[in-house]
């Protein structure tokens, strides 16, 4: 009997394990093809041309600096609404809603986050880009701004769902610390919740920002679509366009092993390094955050 349990074990050790080493080679991999398949865009076209601002490669301008800084542009508007709305609503539901409400609260948002993407975008071309153009005086609602909304939008229900849960394995005796010393509930949340709940709230505003960096749907229905170079802050209410729109939309009209294919896959590292350096952040921050807990709790 002990010699079928340790055989079942081993096993199950061994499947573990594999799972654990295959994410990384299938990262791996995936980074490799994207070396393999972009990487000739160095050889033929000039780096000068790379940098340029302009996007038109049907006639070989391959400026790639619009899409970046349409993506940023994006992202960071995304995340300056993502991020209070969705710690706010966190914190809400964790520490102040009856439960109740909560139990009305926390499914609807998980059901908000399943929505598909491209229903968020018919509802922008819909309603918000029509609304956004009559309200703001716009020539045109697809703008950045509208993706960033959208964006936001679609980042809040991961940062609640994933904040939520790590406020509510603070212990209850943090907070009942705090009452006794005559904190008021608000004192309690910001002073004693929040902080222990550090390293979960960041891993949720990493995640709803690395959901907004790799949305392609929305974005390409609602930003207008248009390679310029979003630099000022009167940009936000032009429309731009993103990386992961540009691979979408001429992914599938280029030909194979063209220049235009070699960059379009270029575009693609640029994207895939962008998503590791957050990944590489967020993970330095928690770190950093339970290491300090660990020595304050020591």
């Amino acid at each position: 009997m002990e010699k079928s349990l340790s055989w079942r074990e081993f096993i199950i050790t061994r499947l573990i394990q594999s799972s654990g080493y295959s994410a990384v080679i299938f990262v791996l991999l995936i980074f490799f093809f994207l070396l393999r398949e972009g990487l000739p865009t160095l050889s033929e076209v000039d780096a000068s041309s790379l940098l340029s601002v302009r996007w038109y490669p049907i006639e070989d301008y391959f400026g790639i600096l619009p899409l970046i800084s349409g993506s940023l542009m994006v992202t960071l508007g995304a995340a300056l609404i993502a991020v209070p709305f969705g710690i706010g609503t966190a914190v809400y539901i964790s520490e102040i809603a009856p439960r109740w409400m909560r139990e009305i609260l926390k499914p609807l948002v998980e059901l908000l986050g399943g929505l598909p993407s491209v229903v968020l975008g018919f509802l922008g071309i819909l309603v918000v880009s029509p609304f956004l153009r009559i309200f703001l005086d716009l020539p045109t609602g697809l703008t950045a701004f509208t993706g960033s909304l959208l964006l936001g939008g679609i980042a809040v229900p991961t940062i609640v769902s994933v904040a939520e849960d790590a406020l509510d394995s603070v212990p209850r005796a943090y907070r009942e610390g705090a009452w006794a010393l005559g904190a008021t509930r608000w004192q309690t949340i910001w002073r004693v919740t929040l902080p222990a709940a550090r390293s979960g709230v960041l891993t949720a505003v990493m995640l709803g920002v690395g959901r907004a960096i790799g949305e392609t749907m929305t974005v390409m229905m609602v930003t207008g679509n248009a390679p310029v170079l979003a630099l000022k802050l009167g940009s936000l209410f032009s429309p731009v366009r993103t990386m992961t729109a540009t691979i979408a939309a001429e992914m599938g009209e280029v030909a194979n092993g063209s220049t235009h294919y070699h960059v379009l896959f270029l575009i693609g590292i640029v994207l895939f390094v962008i998503s590791l350096i957050v990944n590489i952040i967020a993970s330095s921050v928690v770190f950093r955050a339970r290491k300090r807990a660990e020595r304050i709790l020591s």
